[in-house]
């Protein structure tokens, strides 16, 4: 099933869109802790929150990622939307840190944000 997610940075607004057919014990724990606010990061065109209060091992996680994946980084505990590329892996992939749990898709895809994101604060909220 697919769930609409809405993120708050300041008055910019994106669009998530959760999938739990991908990973769904990371959904689902997703979903159950909304609202929550975290502190937002940078690194090349992925946005990564600081701990959020999700805890999950890997569930299909996976590494080079696809554009404007929604991933949980289980060694961070973070949030993660791809933009684009990472400082790290071969060029025209897109490569966390380590593997991921996608868990949907950035709907609202404006790479704006990436100028206003590091040290933000996000809120995460049912749509």
């Amino acid at each position: 099933m697919k769930h609409t997610v809405h993120v708050d940075v300041d008055s910019f607004k994106i669009i998530l869109e959760l999938d739990d057919s991908y990973s769904p014990k990371t959904v689902s724990e997703f979903l159950e802790k909304l609202p929550f606010t975290v502190d937002l990061n940078v690194w090349g065109d992925e946005i990564y929150s600081s701990q959020s209060p999700i805890s999950q091992p890997e569930e299909n996680a996976k590494s080079p990622v696809e554009l404007n994946d929604v991933a949980y980084w289980p060694r961070g505990k973070a949030i993660c939307l791809f933009y684009g590329p990472t400082p790290i892996g071969e060029p025209g992939e897109i490569t966390p840190a380590s593997p991921v749990n996608v868990i949907g898709k950035v709907i609202s895809a404006d790479k704006s944000i990436l100028g206003m994101a590091d040290g933000a604060k996000a809120t995460f909220r049912n749509a």
